[in-house]
């Protein structure tokens, strides 16, 4: 598309690098090329500040369950916008929410709003302290947990940083980040039980918790294997530490989240996205003993925890709604639509010649610069010529009426239906040609 077609976002932009650090709020937002205004959205279809139309396969970074503005969610949310925003006291809000959530897995005997999913995977890890008294925190080596530091660490090491496969380095995101930290962090590899139990009994009596991400985006969108599950899960029982799951992206894959496909049961689980039904939130949820912490005893607390807008009464209204509505029969649905779109997906990428791959599970894909899936971080690492190609596709798909995230990931929305899934098999197909020089 011609530089004319993205005039008033550009700019926007122009007047946003003024007033905001890189012109934006959220680096994930940033591409090459420039950084586009949206103007509204709809169902599964957004315009921008310059009227080109696209279908939304980003959703706000998966967040957007049933697309945009959906009327049950906008009528409920504006009802409750009229009786007030957040108070200094409790609602019947967050208590009817609550109550949905954990009837949603057996694995949630009770549930604490926060506000993001940063805030809820630190908010799990600090009760994972409270609660075993210990500091260490273990995660698997590229796996995105937000922004709170011990989460951070080895988020994208660098093969000349991350050290040996047997026993990874903990590896700094931001500068500045205290050695402290990072000597509290252990990390270990994706999907390879021996491994990660070696590394944990170096550190059994240190370690509160094992962070665990059930399909990591940034570690490839593989799905975790129910041994590794299961080994992690026996070892933290076995070394009174805490299994903490983290769904924030995944609660969309079941009624009850993911680990509903597993035999192991986590003690804690952190959430967000999809139950804010379109605003910010986060939950924390698990066993009652370790979901105790928050609670005031006679000894007092163990986990002072609070949070001005937690559980304000327009999310947790909106997170309901959107909740009720994301069924057994919706999820279902998704899911299988999910699976024709790496169906579809993965024709394309035979059709274009290009060198490619497909990955994901339920309403979730990624596609992949290599023709080899990755089976964890290290055989997903991108070395600059891969970025570029990737970046060139991402490029070639917005130009196509597509919108997808910056990592050539997706998530589906409740708003979609077969015509979406073609129109996004065609334009991955033209812009593979393109990226990879097949014209």
């Amino acid at each position: 598309m011609g530089e004319n077609i993205h005039r008033r976002s550009a700019d926007l932009f122009g007047r946003a690098s003024r007033v905001l650090p890189g012109g934006v709020s959220r680096n994930t937002l940033l591409r090459a090329t420039p950084l586009l205004y949206a103007r509204q959205g709809s169902g599964c279809q957004v315009v921008d500040v310059d009227g080109v139309e696209r279908i939304d396969f980003a959703n706000n970074m998966a967040s957007l369950i049933h697309g945009h503005a959906h009327p049950a969610i906008v009528g409920a949310v504006t009802a409750q916008l009229k009786l007030g925003t957040a108070f200094t006291m409790a609602t019947e809000a967050e208590l009817l929410y609550a109550e949905n959530l954990c009837g949603r897995s057996p694995n949630f005997d009770k549930v604490r709003f926060v506000n993001s999913g940063t805030e809820a995977v630190m908010t799990a890890l600090k009760a994972a302290r409270a609660f075993t008294g210990r500091a260490k925190i273990a995660k698997i080596e590229g796996a995105y947990h937000g922004t709170y530091d011990y989460a951070e660490a080895s988020q994208s090491p660098t093969p000349d940083a991350w050290g040996r496969s047997d026993n990874p380095n903990s590896v700094p995101l931001a500068k500045g980040t205290p050695e402290g930290v990072l000597a509290d962090v252990v990390i270990i590899p994706f999907n390879d039980p021996d491994t990660a139990v070696a590394i944990l009994d170096q550190h059994r009596k240190d370690i509160a918790g094992v962070l665990l991400d059930l399909m990591p985006h940034r570690v490839g969108l593989i799905p975790a294997s129910d041994v590794f599950v299961s080994t992690l899960r026996d070892w933290t029982r076995d070394n009174d530490a805490l299994l903490i799951v983290d769904e924030v992206i995944t609660f969309r894959e079941e009624v009850g989240g993911m680990q509903a496909r597993f035999t192991a049961r986590p003690d804690l689980t952190a959430m967000a996205k999809i139950i804010g039904g379109g605003f910010p939130v986060g939950a924390v949820a698990g066993r009652d003993e370790v979901m105790s912490v928050f609670a005031r005893t006679e000894h007092g607390i163990r986990l002072p925890h609070s949070g001005t807008f937690s559980a304000n009464p327009v999310t947790m209204t909106a997170g309901r709604v959107a909740m009720e509505l994301y069924d057994q029969t919706a999820v279902e649905r998704l899911n299988q639509l999910g699976d024709l779109a790496r169906r579809r997906i993965s024709e394309a990428i035979a059709l274009s010649g290009a060198s490619a791959s497909v990955t994901g599970s339920g309403s979730l894909f990624r596609i992949h610069m290599q023709a080899t899936p990755p089976v964890d971080y290290r055989s997903a690492y991108q070395d600059r010529d891969t970025v570029k190609r990737l970046n060139r596709f991402i490029d070639g798909v917005y130009d196509g009426g597509i919108m997808m995230l910056n990592t050539a990931a997706g998530a589906l929305s409740t708003a979609m239906g077969p015509p979406e899934i073609d129109r996004l098999a065609e334009v991955v197909e033209d812009s593979l040609r393109e990226s990879a020089g097949h014209h």
